[in-house]
């Protein structure tokens, strides 16, 4: 169910569905495929080649999020930035949400039409996925940057490997 919502999901964002990769590992038993999981990000970061990655915050103590973190970092450190993003249910404390992109209404529409893609989760009733919190996030991430909405992550590790216009005219 979760990968067809996943792609149901992706499909409302308007990312190319031969760009949507989904593994499949039981849930709660990803320690036990840690060794395959890093494989798998490894084959993956050696045929899309990424210029970023956006995985499970460090903070996030769920243990399936805790081996993408940790894996995919082990596979990706060298070659290409890596962020954050944070399920703050999932999360002992915030951490250090220090990237920020300013969202407009049009963000958070997509995002939730998207979120509510994910109908088993939904029914979980947690309530993490509804407009209400979704906005109410978005509006006190944004409140940190003096705008109506954003999106905030940890910046794990940022590798820019083109320099700016500006920069190179240095």
């Amino acid at each position: 169910a979760v990968e067809k919502e996943c792609r149901l999901s992706t499909k409302v964002l308007g990312i190319d569905p031969k760009k949507v990769y989904i593994e499949r590992f039981p849930v709660r038993r990803f320690p036990e495929y840690r060794q395959k999981i890093l494989d798998n990000i490894i084959d993956f970061r050696d045929k899309v080649r990424p210029d970023m990655a956006f995985i499970p915050t460090t903070m996030d103590i769920h243990q399936d999020h805790e081996v993408v973190n940790q894996e995919s970092i082990r596979a990706l450190r060298s070659y290409c930035s890596i962020y954050g993003y944070d399920f703050p249910w999932n999360s002992l404390s915030e951490g250090k949400l220090d990237l920020f992109y300013q969202l407009e209404e049009r963000h958070i529409t997509k995002k939730v039409k998207a979120l509510n893609c994910f109908k088993s989760q939904i029914a979980k009733k947690t309530g993490y996925l509804t407009e209400e919190y979704v906005r109410s996030l978005a509006i006190e991430r944004g409140s940190r940057i003096r705008t109506r909405y954003a999106e905030a992550f940890e910046v794990i590790r940022d590798i820019r490997r083109k320099l700016d216009e500006e920069i190179s005219r240095c």
